[in-house]
């Protein structure tokens, strides 16, 4: 059986896991908007990768007695300067997520619920690559500063990238 204390914040986690995937629609829009499709696709497929975060905590809560709650999300700002901005936010954004699996780590470790402990390895493993990723993505777009060749490859690239869905072994 989980507390309640850890159970209100897996679901607050449920949250910003759909509010992470929402910002990343928004993050595709932007690019489909300047026919960026292959930046486009990145986003896209985070933002499915996301939704399924969000539904393995979903899984988990009720697989230890709990029950989940959804909560309200919060808008995500949209107003983006440029490809820049948009993968500072990002970086920022997995950062946020970080930190909010590095509370979700820290509640389970104080109250002793070694399941839980467990089944976060998983998201503390996940949020490294993913501030990797958001961070090397950040660093090429900066040596790209809008030159359409650099823009043009890094589109190519970030086109070949697929879904696959997310799975706790």
């Amino acid at each position: 059986m989980i507390s309640e204390k850890m159970l209100n914040a897996i679901n607050e986690q449920i949250k910003l896991e759909f509010e992470s995937s929402y910002a990343y629609i928004a993050m595709e829009a932007y690019f489909m908007g300047k026919n960026l499709n292959g930046f486009a696709n990145f986003f896209h497929v985070q933002a499915q990768e996301e939704r399924d975060h969000a539904y393995l905590l979903f899984n988990y809560a009720y697989s230890v007695g709990g029950d989940v709650v959804l909560k309200d999300l919060v808008a995500f700002d949209s107003n983006f300067k440029d490809e820049i901005d948009i993968f500072e936010k990002t970086l920022a954004h997995e950062q946020l997520v970080t930190r909010s699996i590095h509370n979700l780590m820290t509640i389970a470790i104080e109250e002793k619920d070694y399941a839980t402990q467990n089944f976060l390895q998983w998201f503390v493993k996940e949020q490294v690559e993913e501030e990797d990723t958001a961070n090397g993505l950040l660093e090429q777009i900066k040596l790209v500063n809008g030159n359409p060749n650099g823009l043009f490859m890094m589109n190519k690239e970030l086109a070949a990238r697929t879904y696959t869905p997310a799975v706790i072994k």
